[in-house]
């Protein structure tokens, strides 16, 4: 069966790392750090982005900055089809 994290990475997602920093809701000059993993299209990064409008929306922490890494885990050189099957004894 296929998973649909492997189905993505071949559609041209890559794991994206963002950590986020935000103010806390009753201590305004404190910040405190999350950090969010999940597989997204660079460089637009449209999951990082909703995730990021839901944040802003829903929670009270508001955002002081994030920093994005991301990386293809999967390339086109590294997938090979194999056309045959050999057997050693």
């Amino acid at each position: 069966m296929i998973t649909t994290d492997f189905m993505r990475q071949l559609a041209g997602y890559g794991l994206t790392t963002a950590t986020i920093l935000y103010h806390m809701p009753d201590h305004r000059h404190v910040l405190q750090s999350y950090i969010w993993q999940n597989y997204d299209l660079a460089p637009r990064f449209p999951v990082l982005h909703d995730f990021l409008d839901f944040w802003a929306r829903e929670l009270e922490g508001p955002l002081h900055s994030v920093t994005v890494a991301h990386s293809r885990l999967i390339r086109p050189a590294e997938i090979v089809n194999v056309n045959g099957v050999l057997t050693l004894h």
